[in-house]
């Protein structure tokens, strides 16, 4: 656990305009004196405005979404080369949301992350299960199945956290119990182990995320392998955003 410092990534998915700088700042100014790391992927509309608002002290910004390729005929996309040149220093890629809505598989979700990371920013790779493979006793094996395909072989403890989030508990307030989020973190570290080595696998940081509060995350990080939390919109709102934080 020592090896690994908390970060609370906030999600703002699509929300937000450069009038939502004002709300970003306060989070910026109140989370200076925190030992933890915290990130803000927004929108790319305001990431470059953004950036140059902050503070530069604590606050990382980044951006939700890349394309695989650096540059190319690929009319409405922004490569991960893009998205740094505007500010951003960490990328989401395969959440839910793109996975089931734009049928992004784990082939393209690796391809991205590894764009990502030769452009010398970090990724949050995304994995999790819907309700129906739960329901089947299905979790561990899909978000492995995802983990392993998803994740590129240069992926470290550097360049890339994991983010876990059950596709039934995100926005809908309802979470797993904390034994099963333990059982599933868990397995998902032996599984880095074994992938990349126990010393990488002691070092990335795993997040949970889906319907994370301020009055639900204390029991959460308090697991040995959860390293902090991947926040929807809860992040939206400097005082939710800044409560989950002042727990972890």
């Amino acid at each position: 656990m020592d090896l690994r410092k908390h970060l609370i990534a906030g999600n703002w998915k699509m929300n937000g305009t450069l009038d939502s700088i004002n709300e970003i700042l306060k989070i910026d100014q109140l989370c200076n004196g925190y030992e933890v790391d915290i990130a803000l992927c927004v929108p790319n509309t305001i990431i470059s405005k953004t950036n140059e608002a902050i503070s530069h002290k604590k606050l990382v910004i980044g951006a939700q979404n890349c394309h695989h390729d650096e540059s190319g005929a690929y009319t409405g996309d922004v490569s991960a080369k893009m998205l740094k040149d505007a500010g951003a220093k960490i990328i989401i890629v395969g959440h839910s949301e793109r996975r089931q809505a734009y049928k992004e598989t784990n082939e393209i979700v690796n391809k991205k992350a590894v764009s990502i990371i030769k452009s010398d920013l970090q990724t949050i790779i995304c994995i999790g299960e819907t309700e129906e493979e739960k329901n089947m006793g299905l979790t561990n094996k899909i978000v492995c199945t995802q983990l392993e395909n998803s994740m590129p072989s240069i992926s470290d403890e550097n360049n890339t956290v994991i983010a876990y989030e059950p596709i039934w508990a995100i926005g809908t307030g309802r979470i797993p119990s904390i034994r099963e989020i333990e059982v599933v973190h868990k397995e998902l570290r032996s599984l880095v182990s074994k992938i990349k080595g126990k010393d990488i696998a002691n070092k990335m940081r795993i997040l949970y995320g889906g319907s994370v509060k301020a009055n639900n995350a204390k029991d959460i990080f308090d697991l040995d392998d959860v390293d902090g939390a991947l926040v929807g919109g809860a992040s939206l709102n400097s005082e939710e955003f800044m409560g989950i934080i002042n727990v972890c």
